[in-house]
């Protein structure tokens, strides 16, 4: 493979909705570049993209694919990412090595919820993006309308470069806004086409759309505006020179239409890329932080190494595969690079380009590349490696928090180790993937992105670990308080063949507002009891607040007097108080109104303006109350608070209610008095599973 200079590399990421057609965009560029001899196909596993078993079972990409080819003299580094909201982890890591952005968008269902959060996505690494509006050759096509939608989200700037001519089934021509050329696609997939020059009301509309991206790039610089200005226009060559500039700036977002599964369209698209599409030399130094957190800047032009690991992932028969991109230096088979992030030094294995599972050995990649490496003894994703005595960190990517969590249960015991490995591995491998052992519910509990990414994870643990279990819902956590205040003097009196034990306790309780915890104090006067008992009482108090009274949940909000008690000059002692101070605690909490507490969460949703009724009503239905909505463009953002109990696998349900168009955020926010028949419901739950506890022992 040839080595390329900075300047000629481009680096981009295809993102967009599920479904509207990446993985085939991807498949057209390998096919129109040699790469491959034919298209490969979604539907029967064998796109070059697309080669993991679980992607090819559900013909979705899981993972972001790296692929590679060349253009007009150019390097293509083109990383291919999944639509479905579970793997939006996927296209972020993505963009975030990425030196400009392909939005791709459904020629018949426009903008959706992906559409939208990788637009965002793309603002907030500050990258120059064009829009591809693919499956122009499905039936009830409507470029013009997605064009408008477009023009709505991003303004002015939006400006079509390629214009579908015969839209719908059968598509296969295609407008040349900067050459004013008609260009007839091969109905054979081949990507091939002629070219004749247009005529009549297409030759205007290429005219009028000219006349738009002249003054548009003309904008971008003041130099091509005296220009403008001057000449009355500007001259093929000024423009030419112009709309690189112009899309760095986002002065200008190009849109051309495609038919991904014909292999329409994408030779221009390729086109473009190639000659106005940013290159590392375009984007500004990468920010990043050195050994003592003060911040330092990596330039392309810099000497030394500094490489980010974007991806890492488990390859059967090669192990660890290490995703790089390269902003400074060479990165050489068998040098020495330093983790400032691990503090650790790893010696640099096998160098590969990627298309797909093939890999191209190569003995360098060079500044502004990607490729991949193997076996690197404790480098994960988001770590920096860089070159001995730098201590640069680059920064990683802000994922989305988990919105759907399960508990996994062992169906044999004698495997715990062998789970807390492979949790421990797959957690490293995938950053939006998080588990916890939770001792309060005793249940190891994951939480990811969706049902989907969930259903992955558990593949991956079951075929690498060799471990069966099933994914069951999380117990929650239930919190006991009282309502009034209460008291007890209790005394425990034990008389055994030697020393006897002796303790009575005198104890008031009162509630304290939420979020108070447990407050233990003791007003003893006189000398019925030595204060030297007064932190046995209060262990005895936390651990009966610790096992709870009514239901075995956790007591929190209530305050605790000792305020008095009698002992026994020879048979008082710490266990003996201990024990005292449990059962008063008991006994004044059950005469102090007791009731459970439920976790409220606050959820925030963002739905399509026409699923409004749907999710709405079935909010209702789960205790939910509406506390904000706001639009945000055709979408609504609804703010709720809802019980966690009533949260399980909700965002299967909200996708399932919306079509896939809706998603959501929650974290925990309040604790609130649970109903009454709900909490008699639980009550009885958890005095049947301590009799079934207790006969099982």
């Amino acid at each position: 493979m040839k080595e390329y200079a900075p300047g000629d590399l481009r680096n981009f990421a295809l993102v967009g909705h599920a479904t509207c057609g990446k993985t085939m965009l991807a498949e057209c560029m390998l096919a129109c570049s040699g790469v491959i001899g034919r298209l490969g196909s979604v539907a029967a596993g064998t796109t070059v993209s697309d080669y993991h078993e679980s992607e090819q079972k559900r013909q979705i990409s899981i993972q972001t694919s790296l692929l590679h080819t060349e253009w007009l003299g150019k390097k293509l580094n083109i990383l291919d990412t999944p639509g479905y909201q579970d793997f939006a982890s996927e296209a972020l890591v993505a963009l975030r090595v990425s030196d400009f952005a392909v939005l791709v968008v459904h020629a018949v269902d426009g903008i959706g919820l992906g559409t939208t959060q990788m637009a965002d996505a793309i603002a907030r690494f500050q990258l120059p993006k064009l829009i591809v509006v693919n499956m122009t050759d499905k039936e009830h096509a409507d470029f013009d309308a997605v064009l408008a939608g477009l023009k709505e989200r991003f303004g002015s700037k939006v400006i079509p470069l390629a214009l579908p001519v015969d839209p719908g089934p059968g598509f296969h021509q295609v407008l040349d806004v900067m050459r004013t050329e008609l260009i007839t696609y091969a109905p054979d997939a081949s990507g091939k086409f002629g070219e004749a020059p247009a005529e009549g009301e297409w030759a205007e509309k290429a005219r009028a759309l000219h006349q738009e991206l002249i003054e548009h790039t003309a904008e971008a610089d003041d130099q091509l505006m005296e220009k403008f200005f001057e000449q009355g226009g500007l001259t093929e060559d000024q423009l030419r020179a112009g709309v690189h500039a112009a899309f760095q700036k986002g002065e200008i977002i190009p849109v051309f239409c495609t038919a991904a599964e014909h292999n329409i369209g994408v030779a221009r698209l390729l086109d473009f890329i190639a000659k106005y599409g940013s290159s590392p030399l375009d984007r500004p130094a990468v920010s990043g932080t050195d050994a003592n957190g003060q911040p330092v800047e990596v330039k392309i032009t810099d000497p030394q190494t500094v490489a980010y690991v974007f991806k890492t992932m488990n390859e059967a028969h090669i192990g660890e595969v290490s995703f790089l991109r390269v902003y400074s230096g060479t990165v050489r088979f068998g040098m020495d690079l330093f983790n400032p992030v691990r503090n650790t030094t790893e010696r640099i294995g096998q160098l590969s380009l990627l298309n797909g599972k093939t890999r191209i050995p190569v003995p360098a990649l060079g500044p502004g590349d990607l490729g991949v490496t193997v076996k690197l003894k404790n480098t994960h994703t988001g770590d920096t490696l860089c070159s001995p005595g730098l201590t640069v960190r680059l920064p990683g990517v802000e994922f989305p928090q988990p919105n759907i969590h399960a508990a996994l249960r062992l169906k044999s015991k004698g495997e715990e180790d062998k789970v807390a490995q492979g949790l421990a591995a797959l957690a490293n491998e995938d950053p939006t993937f998080h588990y916890t052992v939770d001792a309060e519910l005793h249940q190891t509990v994951l939480s990811g992105q969706g049902e989907l990414h969930l259903q992955v994870i558990s593949e991956r643990l079951r075929t690498r670990y060799k471990v069966d279990f099933d994914l069951v819902a999380p117990r929650i956590r239930f919190r006991e308080t009282i309502k009034t205040r209460g008291e007890s003097k209790y005394r425990h009196k034990k008389q055994t063949g030697g020393a006897g034990q002796f303790a009575e306790v005198w104890m008031r309780i009162e509630p304290l507002p939420r979020g108070s915890g447990v407050v233990f104090t003791e007003s003893l006067v006189g000398q019925n009891v030595d204060r030297v008992f007064v932190p046995s009482v209060e262990k005895g108090v936390n651990a009966a607040c610790a096992e709870g009274i009514l239901a075995g949940y956790r007591v929190m909000d209530v305050k605790i007097d000792f305020y008095d008690g009698k002992m026994h000059p020879v048979d008082s002692k710490d266990i003996a108080f201990q024990i005292a101070g449990k059962e008063a605690f008991r006994e004044a909490f059950l005469a102090a109104r007791p009731c459970l507490l439920e976790p409220i969460h606050r959820v925030e949703i963002k739905v399509p303006s026409d699923a409004m009724g749907a999710v709405l009503g079935d909010l209702s239905s789960r205790r939910g109350k509406i506390i904000d909505m706001d639009a945000d463009g055709n979408f609504q953002v609804v703010k709720a608070y809802v019980p966690a109990m009533e949260l399980y696998q909700y965002s299967t349900v909200l996708r399932s209610l919306t079509g896939g168009r809706a998603a959501h955020k929650e974290e925990f926010d309040h604790y609130e008095e649970m109903p009454k028949e709900l909490e008699a419901k639980v009550i009885a739950e958890a005095k049947k599973a301590r009799e079934e506890q207790h006969s099982g022992a």
